[in-house]
C-alpha cells in the first residue's frame, strides 16, 4: 500500500489528507510544528481532529507527496524535501496559480489543477465544496488515480490538462482578484460594478489564453460568472483570506503569471493591469 504524505495543513492540504484517510490510506499530514487540525463539512456539526507532524523533524518517507503550502511559503519548505521524499517519489503540488513547479528538483513532479475549496481559521478547517484534482497524463498519474479511487479524492489525468490549467488561472483571475481588493467575500458579486469589474478580468484572461494557444468557446466568461453565482455569500478565496488576515497574496502566481503574458504578446489588458498593479502593493 502506498504512504501518503501532505506538506501544509491548511484548506487544501488537510481536505485532501481526510479524504485519503477516510478511505483508510496511510497518511501523514506535515506543517511546521507538531500540532493538530480540526476538520469540518461546511453546514455540518462533525469534526474530525488530524495530527500535523513536523516537516523538519520528519525522517519517514512517503510514495506520493503533495504540496498544499501557498505559493508564497514554496521556497521556506523545498530544503525540507528529502526529509519526506525517496528517488521514486511522485510529487504532486497542489497550489492556485501556475509557474513554480521548476523550483522542484525531482523528476516525477506535477501540478495539479486543484478545485477543493475551503477555509482555515486557527486550527480548524473549515471545507466547502469539491475535492478534485487536475493531472496530465501519464503512467505516474494514472497509477495515482487508480490508487485513490475508493477515496473522497478525484483525481481527473487529462489530455487537455494546459486547457485545464488556463481555465482554472482564469477562474481564479475573476474571484480572487474582487475579493481581495474589496476584502469581501463572494457576496461582493451582488454589486453590478463589481459584477462588470469580474466579468472584464475573465474576458482579458481568455484574450491572454488565446495568445498562449489555449482556446475556449465564446461562452466561457458567461459559465464562469454562473459557476460564481453558486458560491456561498460567505465563501472567501485564498486571496481574500490572507488579505484580511495581512499575509502575503499569491499575486505573482495569479494575476502576475497572467499579466506577464499579456506585456509579452503586447495585448490591451487594462482592467488586469491595473487590478495586479493595485494587489502588488500588498505584497
Amino acid at each position: 500500500m502506498k504512504k501518503f504524505g501532505i506538506i501544509g495543513p491548511g484548506a487544501v492540504g488537510t481536505a485532501i489528507a481526510y479524504a485519503l484517510n477516510q478511505s483508510g490510506h496511510i497518511v501523514s499530514l506535515f506543517g511546521r510544528s507538531h500540532s493538530t487540525v480540526q476538520f469540518q463539512e461546511y453546514n455540518q456539526n462533525e469534526q474530525h481532529e488530524l495530527t500535523v507532524h513536523s516537516l523538519q523533524e520528519a525522517n519517514e518517507t512517503v510514495d506520493v507527496l503533495f504540496i498544499a503550502v501557498k505559493t508564497t511559503q514554496l521556497d521556506s519548505i523545498i530544503p525540507y524535501l528529502n526529509n519526506v521524499i525517496h528517488s521514486n517519489s511522485v510529487i504532486i503540488l497542489t497550489q492556485n496559480g501556475y509557474g513554480q513547479l521548476e523550483k522542484i528538483d525531482h523528476p516525477n513532479k506535477y501540478q495539479a489543477v486543484v478545485y477543493i475549496s475551503g477555509q482555515k481559521d486557527g486550527h480548524h478547517v473549515t471545507h466547502f465544496r469539491d475535492w478534485t484534482l487536475k493531472l496530465p497524463i501519464n503512467d505516474y498519474t494514472i497509477d495515482l488515480q487508480q490508487s485513490t479511487q475508493q477515496s473522497l479524492l478525484n483525481i481527473e489525468c487529462l489530455e487537455d490538462y494546459a486547457e485545464q490549467v488556463w481555465y482554472k488561472l482564469i477562474v481564479n483571475l475573476g474571484i480572487n482578484t474582487v475579493t481581495a481588493l474589496t476584502r469581501q467575500p463572494a457576496k461582493v458579486l451582488n454589486a453590478i460594478e463589481v459584477k462588470t469589474l469580474c466579468y472584464n478580468l475573465l474576458v482579458e484572461g481568455k484574450r491572454v489564453a488565446e495568445a498562449e494557444g489555449v482556446y475556449f468557446n465564446d461562452d466561457l466568461e458567461n459559465s464562469i460568472m454562473k459557476i460564481y453565482d453558486g458560491y456561498p455569500d460567505d465563501m472567501g478565496t485564498s486571496m481574500y483570506y490572507d488579505m484580511i488576515n495581512n499575509r502575503p497574496l499569491e499575486t505573482q502566481y495569479i494575476q502576475g503569471y497572467i499579466y506577464q503574458l499579456s506585456q509579452k504578446h503586447q495585448l490591451s489588458t487594462p482592467h488586469i493591469d491595473s487590478t495586479y498593479a493595485i494587489l502588488s502593493t500588498f505584497q
